[in-house]
């Protein structure tokens, strides 16, 4: 049997939105379509497209593989230098402007159109995945946000509604309602509360939110969703920016109110807790965290917990702002089996894939209808995401910028960052950072 060609494809476009649409030619060996992704839940949800795909496709058989975060991107870069890449994977906004830049992907623009593939169904990311040479290098097949996810036993303890955290308001000068709510929920070895007179910070048995501090270049986990109600951008441009910019009033001022909550014990210090998110509040050595879409399910599964969730503050200008980043399916420029590979990756991006994979609640789809069908199928479990799905629809998302030297940057801003929020620099560190940054992407 001959390999599957772009022609068939095309002849066959609907092949991208239904895996039944018609199937495939192999050579004689079969076409063999590797799949890597970091994540363990998410490999077990595509997991479950790939009889239908290889239904569809006689010959072509796909292998899914998953690794650790580290450990994927060192196989992945070793299978570059190797020659021995996986055909597709899981890519990242942050590593696919230099792996682009190497040479070792396809774009995919010429599939697209050949397919038919419709590019509209994807709600998110096309334009960050799109390189600065105009061309499309990854599918993205997903999103996610950052919300609260609060103890509602510890809320109700503290005499604070439902509504009091759904609808917290926030400002660099007082914190706002945000304050007055973490405030009241933490609480010192002596039961005294962070409100309260006689409160000691020094001995603190429950914080009111965990540390939202350091985290790297954009703070998707900490202070992102703060800094950005004021007006404040990472970048001087949405994609492909000359500088950060940390040094900015308002990035600097929401930096310095948030360190600051840690000496006024109403957060743990930079690094205080070696505990995950999930463990912090479980332990109930918080009552809040913040922390991503992608671990709703882990927290909905902690025992003899009653948990909520929050949508992010409001701020000074009156609106909420919450990053967003979209991974995407990207085909390696050195794969044997272009045709094939295209073929996979366009279905996993498929109201047909997405479906059966977003029940699982392991991701949020990058089209529509297959997220509300995640959503209902959350919600059967008892997990509302109608935080973070509200504001999707609200458009009060904002996506990461996309620029080169991404692991460059990180290395360099990242300990400086956490110097800051650890109190062994001040804000001249800011300074320093936009310099680095300017440096980095002027290369």
């Amino acid at each position: 049997m001959r390999p599957i060609r772009l022609a068939s494809i095309a002849a066959c476009a609907v092949l991208a939105a239904t895996a039944a649409a018609c199937g495939a030619s192999s050579d004689e060996d079969g076409a063999v379509v590797q799949w890597w992704t970091w994540d363990e839940k998410q490999a077990q949800s595509w997991e479950k497209c790939v009889p239908a795909f290889e239904e569809a496709n006689p010959g072509v058989t796909v292998e899914i593989s998953q690794y650790a975060w580290d450990d994927y991107w060192t196989k992945l870069t070793a299978g570059f230098v190797a020659g021995s890449a996986p055909d597709t994977f899981m890519d990242h906004v942050n590593n696919y402007p230099e792996y682009t830049s190497q040479g070792q992907l396809l774009p995919l623009d010429d599939y697209v159109e050949s397919t038919g593939y419709d590019l509209d169904q994807l709600a998110v990311g096309v334009p960050t995945w799109t390189y600065t040479d105009d061309s499309l290098y990854g599918l993205p097949k997903d999103w996610a946000t950052v919300a609260f996810y609060y103890n509602a036993d510890m809320l109700a303890d503290a005499g604070l509604t439902a509504d009091d955290v759904m609808n917290m308001t926030w400002n660099p000068d007082d914190g706002g309602t945000f304050e007055d709510v973490i405030a009241r929920l933490t609480v010192d070895e002596n039961g005294v509360r962070g409100d309260e007179p006689g409160f000691d910070p020094e001995n603190v048995a429950v914080y009111g939110i965990n540390s939202l501090g350091s985290n790297g270049v954009n703070g998707q986990d900490t202070w992102a969703n703060f800094a950005s109600t004021t007006g404040w951008t990472l970048g001087d441009e949405p994609n492909w920016p000359t500088t950060l910019q940390y040094s900015d009033p308002r990035y600097v001022a929401t930096a310095e109110y948030l360190r600051d909550l840690s000496t006024r014990g109403l957060t743990p210090a930079e690094g205080e807790f070696t505990l995950g998110q999930a463990e912090q509040l479980g332990s109930g050595s918080v009552a809040i965290v913040q922390s991503g879409s992608w671990n709703a399910t882990s927290f909905y599964a902690l025992p003899d917990l009653n948990v909520g969730i929050a949508p992010s503050v409001i701020g000074p200008e009156g609106e909420r702002r919450a990053l967003s980043n979209s991974n995407a399916d990207s085909i390696w420029a050195g794969t044997e089996h272009p045709d094939e590979s295209f073929a996979w990756i366009s279905y996993m991006n498929s109201p047909e894939c997405q479906d059966l994979a977003g029940a699982d609640g392991s991701f949020f789809p990058s089209i529509a209808s297959s997220m509300a069908v995640t959503t209902e199928s959350l919600g059967a479990q008892g997990i509302d995401v109608t935080p973070f799905t509200a504001q999707f629809e609200a458009g009060t998302l904002f996506e990461t910028p996309a620029f080169e030297h991404g692991q460059e940057v990180g290395d360099a801003i990242s300990p400086l960052s956490e110097a800051f929020f650890t109190f062994e620099r001040d804000a001249d560190v800011f300074t320093e950072m936009d310099e680095a940054s300017r440096e980095i992407l002027a290369q």
